[in-house]
């Protein structure tokens, strides 16, 4: 998760998320070698009373001032569409869970099980244990099995909220009377934090989103026990 005076993206879980990391450090490489050449060209410029008296009618300035932005376009968007295409794509999910975005909590809906449902609410400050995170914690965490495609459906019952968990590099817009889905895979156990992303009213600040990724062993005998006390 995220902590003081971090500049940088949360560790990746996921290799969506992965993907997103390389292609930020691909982008963010471009954009730093664009503002060396400008900043080195405007002290060049400041610096010198020299001028070329051909460089308000060049025409090979013209051609490489256009032709370089492009090549440049060509090279971020590439990668960008291959993220995009593979965000989008789910093959087989080994687990769907539908999340209901409410004013102010999430409930959660394991499709695969008749009866196996939960709400999620945030725990109060002054109800928070050691080494809990305040705005954080969830009273029901949702509990997936590690290295299993999971197929989340993101819904809302009220108003716009959006599902968004950083370390999986998964957000998704929840629309009343509308089902969206994402997927993702967690590459490694742990748990994971969230808040809703889409201004929802007052309270919109205090409905987190906690994912706990375990081994399929665990994640079988947590869903016996859920079904048991259903």
């Amino acid at each position: 998760m995220a902590h003081p005076t971090q500049l940088g993206f949360q560790d990746a879980a996921s290799p969506v998320m992965e993907e997103l990391l390389h292609f930020h450090d691909h982008a963010l490489m471009i954009v730093f070698l664009i503002s060396t050449l400008v900043l080195y060209i405007i002290v060049a410029m400041v610096s010198t009373k020299l001028t070329n008296k051909y460089i308000l009618d060049s025409q090979e300035i013209e051609i490489v001032w256009t032709v370089l932005p492009a090549v440049i376009l060509i090279l971020i968007a590439l990668p960008s569409l291959r993220i995009l295409y593979l965000m989008d794509e789910i093959n087989d999910p080994h687990l769907t869970i539908k999340a209901m975005g409410h004013q102010w909590y999430w409930s959660y809906e394991y499709t695969d099980y008749e009866s196996l449902g939960f709400d999620s609410y945030m725990i109060p400050t002054q109800d928070l244990t050691p080494g809990q995170f305040r705005l954080l914690e969830t009273d029901h965490r949702m509990v997936i099995p590690m290295e299993s495609p999971i197929r989340v459906l993101v819904s809302a019952e009220d108003v716009l909220h959006s599902w968004a968990v950083p370390s999986l590099g998964v957000k998704m817009d929840a629309v009343p009377g509308r089902l969206n889905q994402t997927a993702f895979i967690a590459s490694r156990p742990g748990v994971f934090y969230g808040q809703c992303s889409e201004i929802c009213g007052a309270n919109h600040s205090f409905m987190p989103i906690v994912v706990e990724a375990v081994p399929l062993t665990h994640f079988e005998n947590w869903s016996t026990l859920m079904l048991e006390d259903a």
